[in-house]
């Protein structure tokens, strides 16, 4: 599914018009965009959670020369998910 069709998905499921879908499915994005670029995290009970994860700097190989390459430390965004996502997609 892409953006596109989740619109459509909830715009359907919601009762909403597309235009309005379309601004809700992208606040949501951008809130969660935002929260984790502040070092927050956003947790959804039953659903799953948003946070942020450090890595530090290591080092690494490019594949095509086996020449040493460094990797500098940075953030990377992580979604775990809960018990009801995991439930409805095992059942």
């Amino acid at each position: 599914m892409n953006k596109s069709e989740l619109v459509n998905a909830v715009a359907d499921k919601a009762g909403l018009s597309k235009a309005d879908a379309a601004s809700a499915v992208d606040a949501v994005f951008d809130t969660v965009q935002a929260e984790l670029k502040n070092g927050g995290d956003i947790r959804l009970a039953g659903f799953g959670a948003f946070t942020v994860s450090h890595r530090e700097a290591s080092k690494g190989r490019n594949p095509s020369t086996g020449a040493e390459v460094d990797i500098p430390a940075r953030n990377v965004p992580k979604f775990t998910a809960g018990k009801g996502l995991k439930d409805a997609v095992n059942s």
